[in-house]
């Protein structure tokens, strides 16, 4: 019981320090750019539909490796994280791709989330 409850104060007190900082970072804050293409990424420019899934799968299979691998999972830089969610939206991407439709902001997120992967991997 006493561990609960000192469990719960700890809680509380993070939210409350957290709070006061930059938890409304949307806000107060301008957006952080993750990516260095602002827009349009060359996947969405890519007009090939069997060359573009070709890529898509080709990030998505680099994704997936670097997300599986010990290496990554255990190290405390953060190419685990961007290779998690490019595998994701690769994935998210190449599923649009199979009906032959172009979906930009899933063909966006996927470059920049490989390209941040690779950018920490390096």
């Amino acid at each position: 019981m006493k561990h609960s409850v000192r469990l719960l104060a700890s809680a509380a007190a993070l939210l409350v320090a957290g709070s006061t900082g930059f938890a409304a970072d949307i806000i107060g804050e301008p957006a952080v750019n993750y990516c260095r293409t602002v827009g349009t990424s060359d996947l969405v420019l890519t007009d090939n539909l069997v060359e573009l899934k070709d890529h898509v799968v080709k990030l998505m299979d680099e994704s997936v490796a670097v997300a599986n691998s010990p290496e990554w999972i255990n190290s405390s830089r953060p190419a685990f994280v961007w290779a998690s969610e490019a595998k994701v939206a690769c994935g998210m991407a190449y599923g649009y791709l199979k009906t032959n439709y172009k979906d930009e902001d899933t063909l966006n997120k996927c470059e920049c989330f490989h390209d941040r992967m690779v950018e920490y991997m390096n």
